[in-house]
């Protein structure tokens, strides 16, 4: 009991310090953050001419780089919705790789204008950390993976397992959580970077490697490729609904990034693809024709060119696009869109009404 204490302090600690942290190199004290002036990061981006998002440092599926340095993936895409709704350009996007302990920092300190990176939604990072949580792009859950030859079928036979995992995330007081919960004990290797986190996983220095399901799926299809079998275990322990967050201060920003992202969800609704949205133009639906813009009135509301919507699902297209042409069944990461899917087709994706 003294051991498993032990272990569980030292993760929540290490937690705990990581968000403190943050909160300093960042110029900000936690629990007190500074709210940017009204207008400051729509102005500034507008401004500028591009938006420049938070993105992972390499995931297969959400945020990747390939060798010509071109960004694909489910995070990339809504970064690159939000300029084609503010710009009329998908292509006005810049991306800025962060570890899982930068991107908070890369955020209030004005180098990122939104994180579009597998981030969990949280209340601290809500509130405590002085963001605005801007909706989900990705309902998932905390799971373990381990090499197949250990023979290892549940998260429950990792009693006293070495754990891979990254520090100043959700995932480490999860983890700690858990194995608390169950009366297990488990030694915490902490490594910042995913590519060596993973090697020293490869390597057999961890029993397992813990993080959201979909990151298990996209390292399995990714860098551990080749690397011998890999089994993600079944159980789920934690909620984590991910998606872009934004800094306080600044609500027409946090309006733009947080309609785009519903309104592509509304037109897979609608059935608007970027295959008939030029069609779709002709509707006599009136809720479509408002939708893109003929009738004009939503994009004055957000603050940008009426045809915005019809600019996000033309250039990236809906939600359901997105997410098969990423990670959905037809791809190396093969999920299915369980709850991820219309709320009309069993899952938790639900537009807030246009009107």
């Amino acid at each position: 009991m003294v051991s498993l204490l032990k272990t569980y302090q030292g993760a929540s600690n290490m937690f705990k310090k990581s968000i403190a942290a943050a909160a300093a190199l960042s110029g900000v004290v936690a629990f007190a953050a500074m709210p940017a002036s009204a207008g400051q990061t729509f102005d500034a981006v507008k401004a500028k001419g591009f938006v420049q998002c938070a993105v992972n440092t390499g995931l297969a599926g959400f945020s990747f780089a390939d060798s010509q340095g071109k960004w694909t993936g489910l995070d990339v895409d809504l970064c690159k919705a939000i300029a084609a709704a503010m710009f009329g350009n998908a292509e006005k996007s810049k991306f800025t790789p962060t570890t899982a302990q930068q991107r908070f920092v890369a955020l209030q300190s004005g180098e990122v204008d939104v994180i579009t990176r597998n981030a969990t939604q949280t209340l601290m990072r809500d509130t405590a950390l002085g963001f605005n949580i801007a909706g989900v792009n990705f309902y998932d859950g905390q799971g373990f993976i381990v090499p197949t030859k250990s023979g290892i079928k549940s998260a429950k036979e990792l009693n006293g397992a070495t754990i891979c995992v990254q520090p100043g995330t959700t995932t480490e007081l999860n983890l700690a959580d858990y194995f608390r919960a169950n009366k297990m004990t488990f030694k915490p290797v902490l490594i910042e970077k995913l590519d060596e986190l993973l090697q020293a996983y490869a390597s057999g220095r961890c029993d397992s490697y813990t993080t959201d399901a979909s990151g298990l799926a996209a390292v399995r299809a990714g860098q551990l490729a080749g690397k011998g079998e890999h089994t993600i275990l079944p159980e789920r322990i934690s909620k984590e609904p991910l998606g872009p967050i934004v800094r306080h201060g600044d609500d027409q920003w946090l309006d733009l990034v947080k309609w785009v992202l519903i309104g592509m969800i509304e037109a897979e609704e609608m059935g608007i693809t970027s295959k008939n949205v030029d069609e779709m133009l002709k509707s006599e639906d009136p809720a479509i024709k408002r939708f893109l813009g003929v009738t004009p009135g939503y994009g004055k509301a957000v603050g940008v060119d009426e045809k915005w919507m019809y600019n996000v699902v033309k250039q990236v297209g809906n939600y359901g696009e997105s997410y098969d042409r990423n990670v959905g069944p037809a791809t190396p990461l093969k999920l299915e869109r369980g709850q991820n899917a219309l709320w009309t087709k069993g899952g938790l994706m639900y537009a807030i009404p246009f009107r």
